[in-house]
């Protein structure tokens, strides 16, 4: 006989259900996660987009890219310290997709789509240990179609169509020591670059009337200028943080972040406010208190904006080519830290 579990326990599994999802949501905003990925798109057909393009990008920011006009890679400004790009040249890469599409002429009658990414990624987690990532991943019309086994340097074929690839890819032992200690560089690199580059925040704390309710002001604390990305701020009132607080973090345009954090306070209330920001860059973390004389001022004149321009292209170039290879590949994990 089954008996329907009473009011009590169904509050107590929902309390349980509750913390476990908020301690998951925990241990994912105290990880700080970096990578370093070179993405390749070639298209059988140019008819709107390029048929070669190709990019770096660090963290989310586009470091450098491919000019199909000058048929050489070009930096962002700050980047010369990076690792260089994949030796693999643009006619390689056209070659390899005629192959897949079986294209006998010199235009294929088809759209067809060969993506790669090439790259590393790094994770601190709490406890202070590090998790480091590699891989070099091909997709074929959205598909998976083959990636490289670091261990074992050579492929594994996750189409059909790679199986011949693979054979082949598999007697370039020269090529793939090649991508092997390429590889290592990448992990060599973003692990220096994170321990060395650091840059503290300007935290600034301010207020405006709120929009829709006289009787409420907005407090708005900005941290901007800091570097890495992960940073952890709340605003506090008698040193116990408030409820209801909403963040945003975005890039600045000289490579460090911003995050701004808000929260509506009652405008009547008399308290001690202050904003709490702790980051990598810090000795200890940072409070500074909002001062009642200054309203209207602080953190809203304060804003640096990255340019959207070339964020809103790859979005839509993502859009229309469904990089399916880079959300839902499967990374092959190394543990650096045996070696």
């Amino acid at each position: 006989m089954f008996h329907t579990p009473s009011f009590k326990v169904i509050v107590f599994i929902g309390r349980i259900l509750c913390l476990l999802m908020f301690l998951s949501h925990l241990s994912d905003a105290l990880k700080e996660r970096h990578f370093l990925h070179y993405k390749f798109t070639v298209l059988t057909r140019a008819d709107t987009f390029p048929e070669f393009s190709a990019e770096a990008v660090f963290d989310d920011r586009r470091i450098s890219h491919y000019s199909d006009e000058e048929r050489v890679w070009i930096r962002a400004e700050g980047w010369t310290e990076a690792p260089g790009e994949p030796s693999d040249v643009k006619d390689w890469f056209i070659h390899q997709i005629r192959t897949l599409s079986d294209c006998t002429d010199s235009q294929c009658s088809e759209l067809h789509v060969l993506q790669r990414i090439i790259g590393c990624e790094l994770e601190k987690l709490p406890d202070g240990s590090v998790n480091l990532t590699v891989f070099d991943e091909y997709g074929f019309d959205g598909e998976d179609l083959i990636s490289f086994n670091y261990d074992a340097e050579q492929w594994i074929d996750k189409s059909p169509k790679a199986k011949r690839t693979k054979v082949h890819w598999d007697r370039q032992t020269g090529r793939n020591i090649f991508i092997k200690h390429y590889l290592k560089n990448c992990t060599d690199w973003i692990s220096t670059f994170i321990n060395t580059k650091k840059s503290s925040p300007d935290v600034r704390v301010s207020t405006r009337n709120s929009p829709d309710d006289e009787s409420k002001l907005v407090l708005t604390c900005l941290a901007t200028g800091f570097y890495p990305r992960d940073v952890q701020m709340e605003i506090r009132l008698s040193r116990t943080k408030l409820e209801d607080q909403t963040s945003e973090i975005r890039p600045n345009d000289d490579q460090t972040f911003q995050m701004r954090t808000s929260v509506k306070i009652d405008r009547n209330h008399k308290g001690s406010y202050d904003c709490l920001v702790n980051h990598s860059s810090l000795r200890k973390p940072v409070s500074v208190e909002w001062d009642e004389k200054c309203l209207g001022h602080g953190a809203e004149s304060h804003d640096r904006l990255y340019g959207l321009p070339g964020a809103v292209a790859a979005v839509l170039a993502l859009a229309l080519i469904c990089w399916r290879i880079y959300k839902q590949r499967g990374h092959l994990v190394q543990n650096w830290g045996n070696e």
